[in-house]
């Protein structure tokens, strides 16, 4: 019997001690996240800083135009994609942080579409650099060669050349009626880089006319590029295949027999340099389509700097005026939440650099939206405390049983929010989209925020009843005795 006493004597101390042992925990937690983050922020060679986008860092923005004139519409979708992916990889490969591609479609007309690739590269602030690093990936085209019109375009260049200085007059030169001003002595394909699986450098044996030891292009096409290959090299025996390299053609060598397998090799007089250089190139992606640039602009750092030094005082000030009200309004109650209301931006901002998210300033923009929304779960809770705790109820039952019964309240209300936010994010353009995620993460953060978090320093209290003579019942707010 005594043992038991004992048991009953000593079960709410250690249900107070697991309490409170649970809300030092989530404080030490939300120590280390907020060190985390300081850390990240001030540390020169910091693991996680912070992504910065275009507006925020300053940077290059490009434009290029894509000519899809000889491609099926159908295609062009999958070819701007494919653009793209070789695009990003290309300036990945050369170190340049969280560029952001996008492909953009306008008209003026239905019939008539111009297809853009808009290249933003933050930090990059050397136009002419970031150009030629893009530029350098190159546009690989096969085309079958007309070898007796390319010979008379020759001999009419020579004719006119040489009358040039006498005065004569030249007429046009025909190939089979048709004049060699009109003729275009190469025909497409449809053979391109798009079909390339692998590029690497080798050497000739000797064979079939080539030098021994020659510096060659062995590529591998995909199996649909394969299958194409095959089907061009079958049906055109004793043609040439011209060999184009960023509209310059480098070897038209005789089709002699069908080559299976999606092999082939190029060969072009180059070095052992050269031709290395050129394997690299067309590994890290050959262009599906011919772009050119359209414009540029770069954006400079300090106007950035203004916007974040905007942003944080923004912040600040959001943050003060709403924990000044929680506390005025709700009392202790009130200073937890705005406790949880830090230790959710700490979280948000962990997030932001674990994942990492770039942060633009509409994204910043969001952020500080997020930080009112975030305390609406909290004031559902409070009020609905304050009718439990009306009725008779203890402080601690009264705010478990606010958790359980606004619930459903701050459910639909954030699944709600949510949904715009993945709306927003789904066909918005880049500038939406930053809103969108950092909004969408905010909004699942502070759900956590409210019921793990407030929650948890709420009920490790001391646990009042509105009857009770003391300070407590007036520090857990007045609104919470009133009559």
């Amino acid at each position: 019997m005594g043992s038991k006493t004992d048991t009953k004597e000593t079960s709410p101390q250690v249900e107070a001690f697991i309490r409170v042992f649970r809300a030092v925990i989530v404080l030490a937690l939300g120590a280390l996240i907020g060190y985390f983050v300081w850390h990240n922020v001030t540390a020169p060679e910091a693991k996680f800083p912070f992504k910065l986008g275009l507006d925020l860092a300053g940077g290059s923005h490009l434009v290029y135009e894509a000519d899809v004139s000889k491609i099926d519409p159908a295609e062009v979708p999958e070819l701007m994609a494919v653009l793209r992916d070789v695009i990003e990889r290309r300036i990945n490969v050369f170190g340049v942080s969280e560029p952001i591609i996008q492909v953009e479609e306008s008209s003026f007309a239905a019939e008539e579409k111009s297809h853009r690739l808009v290249v933003e590269l933050p930090g990059v602030t050397d136009v002419e650099a970031a150009v030629a690093e893009i530029g350098r990936t190159p546009l690989l085209e096969f085309k079958l060669m007309d070898a007796q019109a390319v010979i008379a375009a020759e001999q009419a260049e020579t004719l006119r050349r040489n009358a040039s200085g006498t005065g004569a007059v030249i007429g046009n030169v025909s190939v089979n009626g048709e004049s060699v001003d009109t003729l275009d002595p190469y025909t497409d394909t449809g053979l391109t880089g798009r079909y390339l699986a692998s590029a690497a450098l080798e050497f000739a044996g000797g064979q079939s006319g080539q030098l021994a030891n020659e510096p060659l292009v062995a590529i591998t096409f995909t199996d649909e590029g394969g299958k194409l290959f095959e089907e061009i090299t079958r049906d055109n025996v004793g043609e040439q295949l011209a060999i184009f390299l960023d509209g310059e053609i480098i070897s038209a060598p005789r089709i002699n027999e069908a080559i299976s397998g999606g092999r082939a090799t190029i060969s072009g007089g180059f070095t052992p340099d050269e031709a290395r250089e050129l394997a690299q190139n067309l590994n890290f992606g050959a262009l599906p389509v011919p772009i050119s640039l359209a414009s540029t602009q770069t954006i400079d750092a300090t106007l950035g700097a203004g916007v974040i030094n905007q942003t944080l005082i923004a912040g600040l000030v959001g943050f003060g005026i709403i924990a000044l009200f929680l506390a005025f309004w709700y009392r202790v109650p009130g200073l937890i939440a705005a406790v949880a209301l830090l230790l959710y931006i700490l979280m948000n901002l962990a997030i932001f650099q674990l994942i990492p998210v770039t942060l633009t300033a509409a994204g910043l923009a969001g952020f500080v939206l997020s930080l009112g929304m975030a305390v609406d779960a909290n004031v559902l809770v409070f009020e609905r405390m304050k009718e439990e705790f009306r009725s008779g109820k203890g402080s601690r039952e009264a705010a478990t049983e606010g958790f359980t019964r606004a619930w459903g309240a701050i459910r639909d209300g954030n699944v709600t929010g949510l949904i715009s936010a993945v709306i927003l994010f789904w066909f918005g353009t880049a500038m939406i989209k930053g809103f969108a995620l950092v909004l969408g993460i905010g909004i699942i953060i502070s759900v956590m925020s409210a019921i793990v978090l407030t929650r948890t320093l709420l009920i490790a209290l001391p646990d009042v009843k509105r009857g009770d003579a003391g300070l407590w019942p007036y520090l857990l707010g007045t609104g919470l005795i009133k009559k």
